[in-house]
């Protein structure tokens, strides 16, 4: 099962190089809002606290008290959220005690049951290290059934003696209950396996031997909220995103533990991810080629004509130039160097203008440079264009789906891709890489998972 926070881009356009080509090792985050509900910390905490919680065998112990004790848990602890980010426990018992009666070594031994609720208050958090941490403070008792024992024509009430015994061990109650909690609730297991998860290479086509590889550095997590019916807290993870095409990358090593979180306050509900897809000069020397080759159009007011026999697009530096082999009335080759712009509204790659050149033989061809340039770069800026619009589609519907579904047990994710867009070209001698934003959001319920 992989838990997959991680976005599958598929490409729509061919690689023509051979061997290994990697990417920009971009950096990137993801924000989880998490949401747990106080029915599932009542239940968590019931499935932890079982059994016998405290026992006493020894008369001679405790000043000689004379009283041996064992106390279970007697039903379900309930829980109901208070202010402050605390919790009140109701702890159902059932006390079991036998005391001795008499004097100089010689006792009568009585046994009796009793049962009472114990009402402790927690405040709870999250260690660095993933547990669950509770403080917790006793909040007094009351009585179900109040303790006698039965000598026959002598009924012995104990509950004012039992009461200060249960005043002493309801503060020895704390520390158990603050150990079990901190013991059986550990999220470590389940980070180290989401962890563990990002470690393998994942392949995202098939046609193009395509890799991503996720790389997490850093976690961190906003402090913990208690709502009426809810905990809520948000996670923040920092990693690199690297794309890989040819032969597949190593996979980065399985870990035993995760790093400590970093303790952040105003972690955002949605996140911004950034990943990259390819688009070889090839590829985009052949959308313009479909695009304008043999394509005439009117010039000089329609009184002559120019036709496009040829064009290639290429890299120059960190500009892309589009070169265009024209005959009719421009007999000659434009080299026009611009930048590679997004269009939001067209949802394609387009092409703004910074530069133009015109290489001819026909000094008459020169003249008119200026009215052909206006003309040709206008055709280009208006008409070229990478269409992005099946990749957005395709992958906003991958992502969507990789947000909602229950990846394991008890972990429960949903979400929604706001936008998906390019904001970035990286110009290679053979590539465009080109860096997509992924606007989205995401929670993770749990509930249903076992300690």
């Amino acid at each position: 099962m992989r838990l997959s926070l991680l976005f599958i881009f598929l490409s729509i356009f061919g690689f023509s190089q051979t061997g290994t080509y990697q990417f920009p090792k971009i950096p990137s985050s993801i924000s989880v809002p998490i949401s747990l509900p106080i029915s599932e910390i009542q239940r968590l905490t019931n499935q932890s606290i079982t059994g016998t919680l405290y026992e006493d065998q020894s008369y001679e112990n405790n000043d000689n008290d004379q009283l041996k004790t064992k106390v279970e848990k007697d039903g379900e602890i309930t829980m109901k959220a208070l202010t402050n980010n605390r919790l009140l426990f109701s702890v159902p018992l059932k006390i079991w005690a036998e005391k001795g009666i008499g004097t100089l070594g010689l006792y009568s031994y009585q046994e009796t049951q009793f049962r009472v609720v114990m009402n402790f208050i927690s405040s709870v958090e999250f260690s660095q290290n993933w547990q669950v941490k509770t403080t917790t403070s006793t909040a007094g008792f009351v009585w179900r059934e109040k303790p006698v024992l039965d000598f026959g024509k002598i009924k012995f009430p104990l509950a004012s003696v039992i009461e200060k015994i249960l005043v002493k061990q309801q503060k020895d109650f704390t520390t158990v209950i603050d150990a079990q909690i901190q013991q059986k609730m550990n999220l470590q297991p389940y980070i180290i396996k989401v962890w563990n998860n990002f470690s393998e290479p994942m392949k995202i086509s098939d046609e193009y031997n395509t890799w991503l590889k996720i790389t997490p550095q850093t976690v961190k997590m906003s402090p913990l909220e208690i709502y009426l019916d809810k905990m809520k807290t948000t996670v923040s993870i920092d990693l690199f995103s690297e794309t890989f095409v040819g032969t597949k990358p190593s996979k980065n090593p399985l870990v035993n533990a995760v790093p400590y979180f970093t303790p952040a306050q105003n972690l955002g509900k949605e996140f911004l991810l950034k990943t990259t897809t390819n688009i070889p000069f090839s590829e985009a020397t052949a959308i313009a080629q479909k695009q304008f080759q043999g394509k005439e159009f009117p010039f000089n007011e329609g009184k002559s004509k120019i036709k496009v026999e040829d064009i290639k697009v290429y890299a120059e530096n960190e500009n892309v130039v589009i070169e265009i082999q024209t005959s009719g009335k421009v007999n000659g080759i434009s080299y026009i160097k611009g930048k590679l712009v997004y269009d939001a509204q067209k949802h394609k790659i387009g092409f703004t203008k910074s530069d133009f050149k015109l290489k001819t033989k026909n000094i008459f061809h020169k003249a008119i440079t200026s009215l052909f340039e206006g003309k040709i770069v206008k055709m280009i800026e208006q008409d070229y264009g990478i269409p992005f619009l099946d990749l957005e589609n395709a992958s906003k519907k991958s992502i969507e789906e990789s947000f909602n579904k229950e990846y394991q047990k008890g972990f429960k994710l949903s979400g929604k891709v706001m936008d998906f867009k390019p904001t970035e070209f990286l110009i290679s001698d053979e590539h465009i890489t080109t860096v997509v934003d992924t606007y989205a959001k995401v929670e993770l319920k749990i509930e249903g998972m076992s300690f």
